[in-house]
């Protein structure tokens, strides 16, 4: 199982899509190395951080890409069968009481959804909850046709903990306190489709609803 450190930040956050800003500059970074299913013609290199404060959790994503595609743009749309990046956790030590799954394209239309005893989509997030997650992004809303160079696309959002209580009684962020999730490369419905994971998912038939697989977070 691995564990990532999310460090505090007490300063005002500002999102831009800008990795190598001075607010994530000094921040470790974790890598998407795990393949689901098969192992696909190009591995896209992806790679996330986070940070915290007492408000929002912050995450930033880069992905050193190609065959890149976006065209879903309402929210919960399918946005897995875009170039897309997950994270999956439960905001507490126990992913059998549920967790939440917020799914962003390259595009940054989300799909976000609290997974309860992992019954897909049991309990609904409302729209305006879900409009509180700022997202920022580095490619536009729609990207079609598909950009089949070389790209780096950036998605970065903040996450309100306040929401989150209002699903799930949350343990809440700070010094020692360790969450559960996972991080999702996918494409589904691209010319390279991939299925990529941070921590390993060991099964005859994985997928990302696998919760009792999910690594470790801990506030610093």
């Amino acid at each position: 199982m691995k564990r990532y450190s999310i460090k505090y930040f007490q300063e005002r956050f500002n999102l831009s899509a800008d990795w190598g800003s001075n607010q994530w500059r000094n921040v470790p970074s974790i890598a998407l190395r795990n393949t689901i299913l098969n192992v696909p013609p190009f591995l896209p290199k992806t790679e996330v951080k986070m940070m915290y404060n007492e408000e929002y959790i912050y995450a930033i994503f880069r992905v050193k890409d190609k065959y890149i595609r976006a065209v879903h743009t309402d929210i919960n749309s399918p946005v897995s069968n875009d170039s897309c990046v997950e994270f999956f956790f439960t905001p507490g030590m126990n992913p059998k009481n549920g967790y939440y799954n917020l799914e962003v394209n390259c595009g940054g239309t989300p799909l976000f959804r609290f997974q309860k005893k992992q019954k897909v989509g049991e309990i609904q997030v409302s729209h305006e909850d879900i409009k509180s997650i700022k997202i920022a992004h580095s490619l536009p809303k729609i990207v079609e046709p598909e950009i089949k160079k070389p790209t780096t696309w950036i998605i970065e959002y903040s996450i309100p903990i306040k929401m989150l209580n209002k699903y799930y009684k949350i343990s809440k962020p700070e010094k020692g306190v360790i969450w559960r999730a996972n991080f999702y490369k996918c494409a589904d419905e691209t010319s390279n489709p991939h299925y990529l994971s941070w921590n390993k998912i060991i099964d005859t038939n994985p997928n990302f609803h696998m919760p009792e697989f999910f690594g470790e977070l801990e506030f610093e």
